[in-house]
């Protein structure tokens, strides 16, 4: 066949890629941490990891995960918005060896019955905002560890005062009772007495089981092996690396797909972010690197777009990369 479509093809990208190139997704994720160990790779609310503290962190919470019993393919949910938690959980479940799935933290107690069941999960990681939806359901699930954690509990001091408003101002977090369950800063501090074993990982393993949105039924989960992720991040790059260098900051939406990829297979600077809406703080967050390109992603933004110059970012934020309905 005559590959036409490759001479529309942007200069710099090949027309095929290796998929062989990696055996699963950790060992991307362990690339990029030694090339890259001094370089930011997530920032939330003022806070900064490394990918070398990403790489301590995350197995710290794989050996942890292994600590308790959790063999190659358990199932481990994680019902988080963007916070800096959600890395660390999720390169060390699949450093176990075990397989993501993602919950929205939004979900009802229905929704969140029947994910949980279908994917047979064994233990989730829940921000306490939603534990209460959490415990309406857990006694009807696999479920047999749940770790809580909160938005401010990697942020040190500042996350103190996160957590308090979020608590005792904004009434963010509703009353609930999960017995048996485990601070996220409890089980780090377990993982540390033990190492991180390194299971044998390959393509056809899983990697996530990641559930649709729900709008025509339940919602339906989808499993992805390592061979999917892999070759997704490997197109991926191959597309974007001409236009970024390794140094570009992304604004990601964690737990959906589109957010993911580039999280598991990028060497960039990644910025969490919570927000629906454009806004001009975000465009000052954006500014705020020393960066000049920024990829912007979002499930309710559906767009990527590409913010040149720092002086030319304010005036024409919104035309260069379309956002509608702006606000100051």
């Amino acid at each position: 066949m005559d590959r036409i479509w490759l001479k529309h093809y942007p200069r710099g990208v090949p027309a095929e890629i290796d998929v062989d190139e990696y055996a699963s997704v950790r060992e991307v994720f362990e690339e990029s941490c030694r090339k890259f160990a001094t370089r930011p790779a997530f920032s939330c609310m003022g806070r900064t990891i490394t990918f070398a503290d990403l790489d301590a962190l995350s197995a710290t919470f794989g050996a942890w995960l292994q600590s308790i019993g959790c063999a190659k393919g358990t199932r481990v949910a994680l019902m988080m918005p963007n916070i800096l938690q959600y890395p660390v959980c999720l390169f060390g479940t699949l450093r176990a060896g075990c397989t993501v799935v993602n919950v929205n933290p939004l979900y009802t107690a229905r929704e969140l019955e029947h994910q949980l069941v279908d994917s047979g999960a064994e233990i989730i990681v829940v921000v306490e905002n939603f534990a209460r939806t959490l415990q309406e359901v857990v006694a009807r699930t696999k479920i047999r560890q749940t770790v809580l954690t909160s938005v401010g509990e990697m942020l040190a001091v500042k996350g103190k005062v996160v957590d308090l408003v979020l608590r005792r101002v904004k009434k963010a977090v509703p009353r609930f009772s999960l017995p048996g369950a485990i601070r996220f800063n409890d089980a780090m501090k377990q993982g540390r007495k033990v190492s991180l074993s390194r299971v044998p990982i390959g393509h056809d393993d899983p990697a996530f089981l990641q559930y649709t949105g729900g709008t025509t039924g339940v919602a339906k989960g989808a499993m992805l092996l390592h061979r999917n992720i892999v070759a997704n991040m490997l197109q991926a790059r191959a597309w974007i690396r001409p236009i970024l260098d390794d140094r570009r900051p992304l604004l990601l939406p964690q737990a959906s797909m589109e957010g993911r990829l580039p999280i598991c297979g990028t060497a960039r600077a990644i910025e969490p972010w919570l927000a629906r809406r454009p806004s001009r703080r975000l465009v000052d967050r954006v500014v705020g690197h020393s960066v000049s390109d920024s990829g912007v992603i979002g499930p309710r933004f559906r767009y990527v777009g590409m913010v040149r110059g720092r002086r030319s970012v304010r005036p024409n934020f919104r035309a260069s990369i379309g956002l509608p309905n702006m606000k100051p």
